[in-house]
């Protein structure tokens, strides 16, 4: 099937987890979701990112942020590497996964969102089929995918830079506003280029004209 690009509503599907079996639109309800993929259970890199996202637990509960992950291995490797992630996450500081993990073991949802990994020789299991690679969905509430990230197997994710984007997201719906470069929340945004100047002035009374086509403005954001 053809890639997803963003606007397309995210693929449903039935599956396992280690929370129990999903429907994964039910799943999602009215929150956003993160759909992300790791290579394979008990891989060193994949350890570092789930204690991570187990640990960033609050700061995705506090944006209606589900998460969830997958990968092609079964429950019971799931369960027993779950294990691994909090022992060694604790070095760090109290890592506790809660969020479920997908079981996709023959790789249909893999395939599905076109996770695989077709250029790594090395990214394979014991019969050759390849693993995932690190990818990312942010999917809205309307089950509209709105990011897509694909990192290499040999590289962490930087789970700053999805909130980041999820928070920009998210005022860029509530509000009438785009974000710079290098943005974070509570820093100044972009008035939309749809917004007229004469809107501006009631919607951001506080604007700055910089050039014809780029204003900035102050926003106050719960």
């Amino acid at each position: 099937m053809p890639s997803l690009r963003l606007g397309n509503t995210a693929p449903d599907f039935e599956a396992l987890t280690t929370a129990g079996p999903i429907k994964f639109h039910d799943w999602i309800g009215d929150s956003w979701a993160i759909l992300f993929s790791h290579p394979g259970d008990f891989t060193p890199v994949c350890t570092t990112e789930l204690g991570e996202v187990a640990r960033r637990a609050p700061d995705f509960a506090k944006r209606n942020v589900k998460v969830i992950g997958i990968s092609a291995n079964g429950l019971e490797e799931h369960e027993k590497w779950v294990k691994d992630i909090n022992e060694y996450g604790s070095q760090v500081a109290p890592t506790d996964v809660q969020f479920p993990i997908i079981a996709d073991p023959d790789r249909k949802i893999s395939v599905l969102y076109d996770m695989l990994d077709y250029q790594d020789a090395t990214n394979r299991d014991g019969k050759g089929l390849p693993f995932t690679i690190r990818t990312v969905f942010v999917i809205d509430p309307k089950k509209t995918i709105r990011l897509t990230l694909a990192y290499p197997a040999s590289t962490g994710r930087n789970f700053d830079e999805i909130l980041r984007v999820i928070d920009s997201l998210q005022i860029g719906d509530k509000h009438r506003v785009t974000t710079p470069v290098n943005w974070k929340k509570g820093e100044d945004v972009i008035v939309h280029p749809g917004v007229t100047n004469d809107e501006a002035k009631t919607l951001f009374p506080e604007y700055s004209q910089h050039l014809p086509y780029l204003r900035t403005t102050p926003l106050k954001v719960d």
